[in-house]
């Protein structure tokens, strides 16, 4: 059986030592047998179990579905819906975060195209960061991002 050591796993993953310490602490990742100089040697389970974790983050879901997902993975005879509510709802989370990054985007655009921008002083840039009131709409991505974070 092949074993890794927590570097190795950080390489092939392409994970940091220190999130993998850290899924390791919430149960995402098992803790490993040790060496006599307590060195963490990972199986290739646990090597497998950190590539569904990374991928899964890269997609946005939140540890705590990322969890649930992992569950779900190691009980094959269960039903999968709950599988495809969690990506349900990360995809609304994404449909949030695209529609509120659109008008993000206007607004700099607004902001940034102005012919002569001139002095500080008149700067149309400042000005609107300045004075809310100035903007088209609200763009507070807290919401969007409350989805997308490490719940």
């Amino acid at each position: 059986m092949k074993e890794y050591s927590i570097g190795q796993m950080s390489r092939q993953t392409g994970v940091k030592v220190t999130t993998i310490r850290y899924y390791e602490s919430r149960g995402l990742i098992p803790s490993p047998a040790r060496t006599e100089g307590g060195q963490r040697r990972y199986d290739e389970a646990a090597l497998e179990r950190l590539a569904f974790l990374r991928h899964s983050r890269e997609l946005g879901f939140g540890l705590d579905d990322i969890a649930d997902l992992m569950a779900l993975a190691e009980a094959p005879s269960e039903d999968c819906a709950p599988a495809h509510e969690i990506a349900r709802k990360q995809l609304a989370a994404v449909d949030r975060r695209m529609t509120i990054l659109a008008q993000l985007r206007e607004e700099l655009v607004r902001m940034a195209h102005v012919e002569d921008p001139g002095h500080a002083g008149e700067c149309r840039v400042i000005e609107v960061l300045g004075n809310h009131r100035l903007c088209m709409g609200t763009h507070d991505l807290s919401d969007a991002s409350a989805n997308l974070s490490d719940n």
